[in-house]
C-alpha cells in the first residue's frame, strides 16, 4: 500500500474488558490500541477509568477511536485518538473471526 497517499480511518471499534480497543481500519487491518497508559487522574482520559464509561461511550467519531462524552456525537465534545497513532500499532488477528464457528 502506498502510505504516502493513504490516510487511515477507523471504521469500527470493539472494546475489551482490559481497557483496550480493537480498531478496524479502512485498509482492512485490525489494530489493538491499549488505552491504559493514557488513563491518569486529572487528565482528559480520567473518565475512561470507569469500565462502563470506557465501553459505553466508545464509538467512531472523526474517523477514529472516540468516546462520545456529550452523548450527541459532537466531534468537538469527544475524547479521540489520532488515527495515524492507531494505524501505527501492529496489526492483529480479528477477534471476531472465530465467532462464525459458534
Amino acid at each position: 500500500m502506498d502510505t504516502k497517499h493513504f490516510w487511515p480511518k477507523v471504521v469500527q471499534v470493539l472494546p475489551t474488558d482490559d481497557f483496550e480497543v480493537y480498531a478496524y481500519l479502512n485498509d482492512g487491518s485490525v489494530r489493538l490500541y491499549d488505552v491504559k497508559p493514557l488513563m491518569k487522574e486529572n487528565t482528559v482520559f480520567e473518565p475512561l477509568m470507569d469500565i462502563q464509561t470506557f465501553k459505553g461511550k466508545l464509538t467512531v467519531i472523526n474517523d477514529t477511536i472516540a468516546w462520545d462524552m456529550g452523548g450527541n456525537r459532537d466531534p468537538y465534545k469527544c475524547i479521540d485518538i489520532d488515527p495515524v497513532t492507531v494505524y501505527g500499532k501492529t496489526p492483529v488477528v480479528d477477534p471476531l473471526t472465530n465467532m462464525a464457528d459458534l
